[in-house]
């Protein structure tokens, strides 16, 4: 497999660290057994996402989900079962994981479940009062300055000013 450095494209750049690390990271996933699980990542609103893995076999205690840094890890480790029995044949992977997704900023885990093999963890992206938009109430009159205003707040008149 050919691998890409990037380090050229930041040689002058300041600030563009964590772009920097999901390129290096999406390389080195590169290697990873591309397959397995299987997952689907659909959009359920405007705010709101949902991965699927296809994890048969697993039972909660076997899973594992982590969130660090905007990068959520799945990770799976099947423990041996009660049964005991031997296959004559086994169809269903029962090989450990691990799945990383890159998350974009201010995107939060709102939950995860686990039902009849399909392990769902649902996101939703909650931007901050100051990164939302608002609106801006236009004033009718004369534009006033923040000199203006500062004055009439120290209750000076413009006559003293001068």
């Amino acid at each position: 497999m050919r691998t890409y450095d990037f380090s050229p494209l930041f040689r002058y750049s300041v600030g563009f660290d964590r772009i920097e690390r999901m390129l290096g990271t999406a390389s080195e996933r590169a290697d990873q057994t591309p397959g397995y699980p299987p997952y689907n990542i659909e959009t359920v609103d405007q705010d709101a996402y949902r991965i699927t893995m296809a994890v048969a076999g697993f039972r909660e205690q076997d899973l594992d989900i982590q969130i660090k840094e905007n990068a959520l890890s799945v990770a799976g480790n099947i423990t041996d079962g009660e049964g005991g029995g031997k296959f004559l044949h086994r169809g269903i992977a029962a090989r450990s994981f691990t799945r990383a997704f890159d998350l974009a900023d201010h995107v939060k885990v709102a939950g995860a479940n686990l039902d009849n093999g399909l392990l769902t963890i649902d996101l939703v992206r909650e931007l901050p009062e100051a990164l939302q938009p608002r609106r801006i109430a236009i004033n009718k009159g004369p534009a006033e300055t923040l000199v203006g205003k500062a004055r009439k707040i120290l209750g000076q008149d413009d006559k003293q000013a001068a």
